[in-house]
């Protein structure tokens, strides 16, 4: 027994020799290969073998030609461990440099797609997590692209929405300021009609400017839908009778909303004013407010004809116009991004979908608690 005991602590004495001997390798390697790492690791465990059987062999319980035999058969398991070491290295080093070539496409603005071929777990993981970063990237870049092409027709369409009042202010000023205005009363009252169509267009670019910098602050309160649908139509009525279109609100439920109620009344506000400005004379714009198991459902039908399918994702973003939409009373295209960013703010979501002879704005809100 104690022999046995002397044997073990021996052989551990000298393979421990040879283990640290091999750490201080791999710290000085560390930024090397794997395929390097491998066959360390291989060469330490057959060099710890070999040193704890010399270390016994000094203790006098091997005799010389067990020590041979032993040797031998050592030397035979280091060539076979580091063979195969290093073929694993190799393997494992050429499918992270696939790899590497991989994640370099998509980091260039490329789509990730995994190498070709079998791989070890870690390895397959990483691909995977790889795809899923690719496929997040990608999604950004196509919103990022969005909202340029949102900004830059933004700006076009505000440039060219001030030029032409601005032009007609001046034009009408130098008129009264040199005494040749025929009616003075008409240009004054004309003057003040395109200072509130500009100062609406500033407050647009305000409150959108704030709902993009999350500096929107609400002051929800229970309020019922039915009152908050017959304020917003009772203010609608005025433009509904100048376009000739008739107001429908006959489907309300008198559904309880946690909501700020002035923010709320622009979205509805807003929906109102675009439908009756795409409704035609004779036409109805209706106004219904039901139940429904994701919330509270808020909607808006007009008689515009249809949006073309190939733009109702685009119906919400900000600045978007339909090319018959550029015209003075449409305004500069915020109105939409303006109730989308609210109604958002109200954890809800803005949706749009054609249905015969115009389409239906729907908001979704969340019921408010019993």
């Amino acid at each position: 027994m104690r022999a046995n005991l002397l044997i073990a602590l021996f052989a551990f004495l000298g393979a421990a020799v040879a283990g640290l001997f091999g750490a201080g390798v791999l710290l000085l390697i560390r930024r090397r290969s794997l395929a390097l790492h491998l066959g360390v690791v291989a060469a330490v465990g057959v060099t710890a073998m070999f040193a704890g059987t010399l270390a016994v062999a000094q203790a006098m319980f091997l005799s010389g030609h067990d020590l041979k035999v032993v040797t031998t058969v050592v030397a035979m398991a280091a060539v076979v461990s580091l063979a195969t070491a290093l073929l694993l290295g190799r393997w494992v080093a050429a499918r992270s440099r696939a790899l590497t070539l991989a994640a370099r496409s998509f980091g260039d603005g490329g789509d990730f797609t995994s190498p070709a071929g079998p791989a070890t777990a870690e390895l397959a993981e990483l691909s995977r997590e790889l795809e899923i970063t690719s496929a997040k990237l990608a999604e950004s870049r196509e919103r990022e692209r969005a909202l340029e092409s949102s900004r830059r027709e933004l700006v076009a369409w505000i440039s060219h929405d001030l030029r032409t009042p601005l032009a007609g202010l001046r034009a009408m000023s130098e008129a009264l300021e040199d005494g040749v205005a025929a009616d003075p009363d008409r240009y004054l009252k004309q003057i003040r009609t395109e200072v509130e169509r500009l100062n609406d267009m500033v407050g647009d670019l305000f409150e959108l400017s704030r709902i993009h910098a999350g500096a929107l602050a609400l002051s929800p309160s229970r309020i019922s839908l039915y009152d908050l649908v017959g304020d917003a139509l009772a203010g609608a009525d005025p433009l509904a009778r100048e376009h000739g279109v008739r107001l429908v609100g006959d489907g309300v439920e008198p559904v309880p909303v946690e909501v700020d109620g002035k923010e709320m009344s622009r979205v509805l506000g807003n929906l109102l004013v675009n439908a009756i400005r795409r409704t035609p004379a004779d036409g109805t714009v209706a106004v219904a407010a039901e139940r429904s198991p994701e919330g509270v459902v808020l909607s808006v039908t007009d008689g515009c004809g249809g949006i073309p399918e190939e733009d109702l994702p685009r119906v919400f973003d900000t600045g978007w116009r339909g090319t018959h939409a550029r015209t003075p009373p449409a305004g500069a295209g915020l109105g939409l991004a303006i109730v989308r960013g609210i109604v958002e703010a109200h954890r809800g979501t803005a949706t749009v979908r054609n249905v015969p002879g115009g389409c239906r704005f729907e908001v979704v809100l969340p019921a408010a608690a019993s």
